[in-house]
């Protein structure tokens, strides 16, 4: 178990009102994972809750060989892993996030749509089982945070907070206050981001936020480009990260995120605003379909081979002449 400063102090106090200790997820897919992991290199204890004994499991091995893969690139030690480890705790009951001063819902449901209703339901079992003080927040990229907020008996403490991902990466967070959101959730949060080194972003409340809107027409455009046989997946990738200074051209960023992800996405989004720059490229749902969905399966727009893609020499890279 982990030692923390409070732990050798000579008299021990009780804990300040909005102090920030534990941090509870849930829902540890990937996200979870990775903002799971990320706070706990920060020093912050980590509950998460997920529906299975096996998924919890499995969530806890994925973490280990993910730093496994840092180790083997002089990233971490053996060591610091083990510590990192130690501090996330899993779990299929609810009643573990009573202790946690902030809890983030991650889920990622395979059904198309905001799954609003199911995101209500799971901000209505933390609020049951969390102190009055606690922060519920959601890393939603097209719901609006005041939708889930009605689902609580004290609306002020829900807010966004939409990580990005790669999470070890990205150095900051946007974070969304709804017409309800109190000025103390939003200093809870701007704290937790602060401490696990990122930068937060305000964002007014507005589905896709900033990232996600901006990223679905780079991504659309791309697609579109490709169709017309202007350009292989490669070449369009080489160029944009040249030209724009990015580390990621749009079709690798689409398959580092997920193409089903980001089909709900420009799906939610469409919805939304009915704007062309939003509907999903029938290339996209043509991989989402063949469940190609890039470097969690190890195949979208590239091959995926131990994290690193692959120029794929097929159809994907003529699909507008077919």
């Amino acid at each position: 178990m982990a030692l923390r400063l409070e732990d050798l102090a000579l008299s021990k106090k009780a804990p300040q009102k909005g102090a920030l200790h534990k941090v509870g997820i849930v829902g540890c897919g990937e996200m979870g994972q990775q903002i799971a992991l990320h706070c706990s290199q920060y020093g912050i204890d980590v509950v998460f809750v997920d529906l299975t004994a096996q998924i919890v499991e499995d969530a806890l091995a994925h973490m280990g060989s993910f730093l496994d893969g840092i180790i083997s690139k002089w990233g971490m030690t053996a060591n610091e892993k083990k510590l990192i480890l130690s501090r996330i705790q899993g779990s299929t009951d609810y009643q573990s996030l009573a202790t946690c001063d902030l809890v983030i819902e991650t889920i990622n449901s395979r059904k198309p749509g905001t799954s609003l209703e199911l995101r209500k339901a799971v901000f209505t079992r933390i609020e049951s089982v969390v102190s009055p003080d606690c922060v519920i927040a959601s890393n939603t990229a097209t719901l609006m945070i005041s939708d889930l907020a009605s689902s609580l008996q004290h609306p002020a403490r829900a807010i966004g907070m939409h990580f990005i991902s790669p999470v070890r990466e990205v150095s900051l967070v946007e974070v969304v206050r709804c017409a309800r959101t109190s000025d103390e959730a939003y200093a809870m949060v701007k704290k937790f981001a602060l401490m696990i080194g990122k930068k937060v972003v305000e964002v007014a409340e507005s589905p896709g936020n900033i990232s996600t809107r901006m990223i679905i027409p780079f991504v659309n455009e791309a697609c579109e480009i490709l169709m017309e046989g202007v350009a292989t997946v490669h070449y369009i990738d080489e160029t944009m990260k040249q030209v724009s200074g990015n580390q990621m051209g749009p079709f690798e960023l689409a398959d580092r995120i997920g193409l089903d992800k980001m089909l709900k996405w420009m799906e939610n989004l469409y919805h939304e605003f009915g704007q062309l720059k939003y509907k999903p490229s029938p290339i996209i749902k043509r991989l989402v379909r063949a469940n190609m969905t890039g470097l969690s399966t190890g195949e979208g727009f590239y091959h995926w081979v131990d994290g690193r893609k692959q120029v794929k020499k097929g159809p994907i890279t003529h699909l507008g002449r077919e």
